[in-house]
């Protein structure tokens, strides 16, 4: 049987270590690190073969979501509280992140994770945790462990050993782009 604490604390060392993982999400699997070290925001930078330009998002649970941004607007709560599935929310000016993960435009796409084992690491680290899909970038995002290449988990520090067996096709979420103007944008469904 899968021990989710003892994956919440090895994630945690090579994390707290300055390493990257790959970890099962409420969505598909990603690739994470603390997203206040820059230099393990470079490490999944250079792993994926992304440009720098294009921003990754962060997990949160509902405390770190306050202390990433000072500003929520009001309609992103109801966003929360009523969205049926996984909803990655763009915000604006976030903080206490590397900011190699922030936007050109001063925003960042955060979700709110539901998912037991990213839940318990976030509670852990008290802290946001970078998300960005397990593939190398302008490749499909894999739907399961199984269709992860052996470049993204040989790259990494720690795979955490949790839904590796789990086939079902995970989907990525819904994004919503929400101004401190109150101006709303649907960027995927």
């Amino acid at each position: 049987m899968e021990d989710i604490q003892k994956e919440i604390r090895n994630a945690y060392d090579v994390i707290k270590s300055g390493g990257i993982i790959l970890y099962p999400t409420d969505t598909v699997w990603g690739i994470g690190c603390d997203a206040n070290n820059a230099e393990a925001v470079q490490k999944v930078y250079r792993l994926k073969k992304r440009v720098e330009t294009k921003s990754m998002i962060v997990l949160v649970n509902e405390r770190v979501l306050h202390y990433v941004f000072k500003n929520i607007p009001e309609v992103a709560w109801d966003i929360i509280e009523y969205s049926n599935k996984p909803t990655t929310l763009i915000l604006d000016n976030p903080k206490n992140v590397a900011p190699e993960i922030i936007a050109s435009d001063k925003s960042l796409g955060v979700r709110i994770v539901q998912e037991p084992f990213c839940y318990g690491l976030i509670e852990r680290m008290k802290s946001a945790l970078v998300s960005t899909s397990a593939n190398i970038s302008g490749q499909p995002a894999p739907k399961n462990f199984s269709e992860i290449s052996a470049e993204i988990i040989d790259g990494v520090d720690y795979v955490v050993n949790l839904k590796q067996n789990d086939f079902k096709s995970a989907k990525p979420s819904t994004i919503i782009k929400l101004k401190e103007n109150g101006e709303v944008a649907i960027i995927r469904k």
